[in-house]
């Protein structure tokens, strides 16, 4: 099978480390590789890039003995310390911020922007990281005893697994492994199977920070491999923590697995994402969102937006000017300037597509635009939007493409209602200049979203807030705010500094 890696226009993999066939193991410092061979596709064309040799189950067993004792050297470091190698890590990737972007667009599918967007969320995670290395502060509590102190401690938890997919290929990592990194905790980060080659990539610009300060290259390991080794990650009993992006399915194989063993689970799972458009909302900055958080991404972000709620008023104007924005949408070679829509990320993600579309016709969808398969060589679908019953089955499931579901209420209490049916929970906004609508939609009788918006989409969330959502989301929680209190493991100190022993709550036990 010839490969496009010889092609002049992908001289640039080069740079990054890449060959024609690569190693898909780093452990204990070493390259390895083992077990199946897979071969990176270009969605664009269908046609192969390079190859990755996957993990055996005995490279994982040999590079988890490694990244243990390993474990021991990294948590004694100083948290400032290690704040300092996340700093060169993201020197590292701002180096590389063009180059690893364009892989990234390559091997996944998402235009040039987005890729190198990608990278640059990376990059915040690790200045976001460096700051926490100084303040991964615990608390000083009182305690009801005389000569007692009380206060509660942060230690690492050990070693952090983390299983990402394929439409983050890189800014997943960063959410989890800057954080733990910090938090004094190894990190082993299986990529998803279909961009290998981002994950060998990133992993080779981390491994020579690590070299380049004599650290011992076990404390973050690469293990590119298929379902087998994510059942052995989940199943074992030294990762105390597995963070998991993926399908609600997949998902809670994940969680059954890692609570059987008492292990804790991160989850960031499939998203139903809605849009709410009032009768006052800026139609402009309506259309400009919902375009943005359907289409892009080709739709295949956890967040985008898959369904638009508007009023009955404003109805017929937000679907007028929707529709001509989704006729200007330039589909093509997501590495081309001027590319709005690239392809979807595979062959099967395309034959979803095309179910989809059949479902939706089925149960009383009414195609708008779209709704059909590019004919092209690569993984091209039309950006569809549907006007449909917000009740029907196919609604309540995440058909992850550039398909926006359209519904219209009456009043703001149903909008709501219609937000929260979907099983998911984790992306929402509401477009409106009510105040009186802004603080119901973010309180307790609003959005059971993880996220909660007002006039902006669903999808780009910055860095500095915890990302996540409820119900069939998962419940797990990223990135900032306080988020790197799930890498650590928290304990009640209680000091006595008396000769006296006082017990809690005034007993006395035969004093």
């Amino acid at each position: 099978m010839g490969m496009d890696f010889e092609r002049p226009e992908y001289e640039f993999l080069k740079e990054l480390g890449l060959q024609p066939r690569n190693l898909g193991c780093y452990g204990d410092g070493v390259w390895r590789g083992n077990g199946s061979s897979v071969t990176s596709i270009n969605p664009a064309n269908n046609k192969p890039i390079a190859t990755v040799v996957e993990a055996s189950l005995e490279d994982y067993e040999e590079s988890m003995k490694a990244c243990v004792a390993a474990n021991k050297i990294w948590m004694n470091i100083p948290a400032p310390r290690r704040g300092e190698i996340v700093r060169q890590i993201g020197e590292a990737l701002r180096s590389n911020l063009h180059l690893l972007g364009r892989l990234i667009s390559l091997e996944m599918g998402k235009i040039l922007a987005e890729g190198v967007g990608e990278v640059q969320e990376f990059i915040d995670m690790c200045d976001f990281a460096v700051g926490l290395s100084r303040q991964l502060n615990g608390s000083i509590l009182p305690s009801e005893r005389p000569n007692h102190v009380m206060m509660e401690v942060w230690n690492p938890l050990g070693i952090v697994g983390v299983i990402t997919a394929f439409n983050f290929p890189c800014a997943v990592l960063g959410w989890n492994a800057g954080i733990a990194l910090v938090c004094g905790n190894c990190v082993v980060w299986k990529g998803a199977p279909t961009t290998s080659l981002v994950t060998v990539a990133t992993t080779k610009l981390i491994a020579t920070v690590l070299e380049k300060n004599g650290l011992p290259g076990a404390i973050f390991t690469c293990v590119c491999g298929g379902a087998e080794i994510g059942r052995a990650i989940a199943a074992d009993t030294r990762i105390p923590l597995v963070s998991f992006t993926g399908s609600t399915k997949v998902g809670e194989i994940v969680r059954n697995a890692v609570n059987a063993r008492f292990g804790r689970c991160l989850l960031e799972l499939s998203g139903n994402n809605a849009i709410i458009a009032m009768d006052d909302a800026d139609l402009n900055l309506v259309v400009r969102s919902v375009l943005f958080a359907a289409v892009g991404t080709a739709g295949q972000r956890c967040t985008s937006c898959r369904r638009l709620l508007i009023h009955e008023r404003i109805y017929h104007d937000v679907v007028v000017s929707l529709l001509d924005a989704y006729s200007q949408v330039k589909a093509g070679d997501p590495l081309e300037e001027g590319t709005l829509l690239g392809p979807l990320h595979s062959q099967a993600s395309k034959n979803n597509f095309k179910h989809g579309i059949e479902m939706i016709k089925s149960q009383g969808g009414k195609i708008l635009t779209g709704g059909s398969v590019i004919d092209h060589e690569g993984n091209f679908v039309q950006p569809t939007v549907v006007e449909i019953s917000h009740d029907r089955p196919v609604v309540r499931e995440e058909l992850f493409g550039p398909v926006l579901y359209i519904s219209k209420f009456e009043t703001l209490e149903e909008a709501i209602q219609m937000n929260n049916s979907a099983p998911q929970g984790l992306s929402s906004s509401i477009f409106t200049r009510n105040p009186e609508a802004i603080f119901k939609w973010i309180g307790p009788f609003g959005s059971d979203c993880g996220i909660v918006n007002v006039n902006i989409p669903t999808n780009g969330a910055e860095i500095g807030g915890a990302f996540g959502g409820e119900k069939a989301t998962g419940g797990g929680r990223e990135a900032g705010s306080d988020s790197w209190k799930q890498y650590m493991h928290r304990a009640t100190c209680t000091i006595n500094y008396g000769k006296d022993l006082p017990l809690a709550q005034g007993i006395n036990f035969g004093g």
